[in-house]
């Protein structure tokens, strides 16, 4: 076990040891060979009127996005008034710009301090899968989320907060760029770290039932803090492209998860355990994922999903296209290995809105 691993062990028995009762499995961000897709998942109906998204304004006009009407909508559960003292396993804000969502959504999980320490080294791992979409087409990470959690990070007094992915389309240094994210992390007072193949080493996955090794970016292994950032997207292997998905960004050999993919992703989120995941639900891409390129596939929801349980995160996630938790192989796979939770109707689950 690695000092890394004991660290978070020891500052987070105390919720896992609550965690061990349920779970299943699935993909990442990768060039995968897409086997038999899975039906398009069926989007929720149309949202409200779209608010302000802190997103410039410029002289430039933003494309248009669309919403895909649905047909039937999962029921979302809520918070129950009986618990609303307690702090929330889940939170969920909508209806604002970015960081003021993700600032509320912290917040009403304890604030940052809850997570990030004094001193603590901080890895953010947001979606930057390709050097060819700006964030308006939903295949990447919206800047605006990266750059709040890297400000709210810095806040609690992180000693240090990098912010890293593994692109398969395109390079990295193009890829952070052309996202935004590059520009929003600077201004937030941060860097990012281009993650070069040598930092990747061979890791033993202790509690992996399929995948029992793999190479693991040592930068990630070695964080104090890492926080997932994934964007809500389609998927055509995995169905859609979540918390635990996007966890294939930290290591090197992709083409080897995708044989029972479901089950491979939980056993890498085993061993990758984020301290907090922040689901981007800002835009959506609702088909043609993971990399999209049609404006007509983005909803604009301006949602954030928020947890220290990466697997009640997609859970919440993955009803916001229209599917149960367990339509998800890696959810299951996760519930069963007692990664966390998906039984969503006993979650206490807190949601905010934050427009006016």
């Amino acid at each position: 076990m690695t000092e890394y691993t004991r660290r978070k062990f020891l500052r987070r028995a105390a919720v896992s040891l609550g965690l061990l009762t349920s779970g299943w499995l699935l993909p990442g961000c990768s060039g995968e060979e897409l086997v038999t897709p899975f039906p398009s998942p069926t989007p929720v109906p149309p949202t409200p009127p779209a608010v302000a998204t802190g997103e410039p304004s410029g002289d430039t006009a933003q494309p248009t996005v669309t919403s895909t009407p649905g047909e039937t909508e999962v029921p979302r559960p809520t918070a129950t008034p009986e618990r609303s003292l307690a702090q929330p396993d889940l939170v969920v804000a909508r209806g604002g710009e970015p960081e003021e969502m993700v600032r509320r959504a912290l917040a009403a999980l304890g604030g940052m301090e809850q997570f990030v320490k004094a001193g603590d080294h901080v890895v953010i791992k947001p979606n930057i899968c390709v050097a060819y979409h700006s964030y308006e087409y939903a295949a990447t990470t919206n800047p605006w989320v990266v750059g709040a959690l890297v400000k709210l990070a810095l806040e609690a007094g992180a000693g240090q907060v990098r912010v890293m992915d593994y692109p398969f389309g395109g390079s990295a240094e193009q890829a952070y760029v052309k996202s935004g994210i590059q520009e929003q992390v600077e201004k937030a007072g941060s860097q990012m770290e281009t993650m070069t193949r040598f930092k990747f080493v061979d890791t033993e996955i202790p509690a992996g039932l399929d995948l029992q090794r793999c190479k693991i970016y040592d930068g990630v292994l070695k964080a104090d803090v890492v926080i997932d950032v994934p964007i809500a997207k389609h998927h055509g292997l995995a169905r859609l492209t979540l918390g635990m998905k996007n966890l294939m960004g930290v290591i090197y050999d992709r083409p080897a998860m995708h044989r029972n993919l479901g089950q491979r992703l939980a056993d890498l989120s085993s061993r990758v355990r984020p301290t907090l995941t922040v689901v981007d639900a800002v835009r959506m891409l609702m088909d043609h994922g993971p990399t999209g390129g049609k404006l007509d596939d983005v909803k604009k929801a301006d949602t954030i999903i928020a947890s220290s349980d990466i697997v009640a995160a997609d859970s919440y996630a993955a009803t916001l296209f229209g599917l149960r938790p367990d339509e998800l192989a890696y959810v299951r796979a996760g519930t069963e290995m007692g990664l966390g939770r998906g039984d969503l109707e006993s979650l206490r689950i807190e949601e905010i809105s934050v427009g006016g």
